[in-house]
């Protein structure tokens, strides 16, 4: 299965969007974003793709964007990393047993990926996926996430309904838990409350213990 390629130029119209993002931010990382985290851990965290100055800027996922506020302090709070906020690649942020993912590794216009990209990007997802050990705990930001790691293990998107805390069993030890993506539209809308995110990453602990 093909790993991840900070090279890749796969889709044309994304590949062309980095080379003018690139233009205007020099400074921008501009490249398809590694996943970020512990190499082998119980928690898998797939967002939608780069922020356009977060993540496409610094390089990590979430790091520097708006959705990565609501993220990490949750993250923190719930034991998953080490700090509750995260600026810049030397911030000194470390992830304790879980690791993010995008199921699109490059910035997007208007941050909508279509479908040929998520598709293409798709054997990515499926490899990080397949390398996960033991029950694996899967959290979803977003119905694309969600539908990508459907995915990415073979499975139809009928049988699974996306739904926020909502929980699915998938074969091969996969367990899935869909959340509201940490937008900034889902958060400033009350959509998504820190209480509403948190309940889902307790959840996710709760998991982790009970194997």
């Amino acid at each position: 299965m093909p790993v991840f390629d900070p090279d890749c130029r796969a889709c044309p119209r994304l590949a062309g969007f980095l080379d003018d993002i690139k233009q205007q931010y020099p400074d921008y990382h501009c490249r398809p974003v590694a996943a970020f985290g512990d190499d082998n851990p119980d928690l898998l965290i797939v967002g939608l793709a780069p922020g356009m100055h977060g993540a496409n800027a610094t390089g990590r996922p979430f790091t520097g964007d708006f959705a990565g506020v609501l993220l990490f302090e949750t993250l923190f709070k719930t034991g998953f990393a080490n700090q509750p906020d995260s600026a810049h690649l030397n911030d000194g942020l470390t992830l304790i047993n879980c690791k993010i993912t995008n199921a699109v590794k490059c910035l997007p216009p208007q941050n909508k990926p279509v479908g040929a990209e998520i598709n293409q990007c798709n054997a990515f997802l499926k490899t990080e996926l397949r390398a996960l050990s033991g029950h694996k705990i899967l959290i979803a930001l977003g119905s694309i996430a969600h539908n990508a790691i459907l995915k990415a293990l073979g499975l139809r998107q009928a049988d699974y309904k996306f739904g926020h805390a909502v929980e699915h069993q998938l074969p091969d030890d996969y367990t899935l838990i869909d959340s509201y993506h940490c937008s900034r539209y889902n958060t400033q809308t009350k959509r998504l409350t820190a209480e509403m995110f948190e309940m889902v990453f307790e959840r996710a602990r709760e998991l982790i213990k009970d194997h």
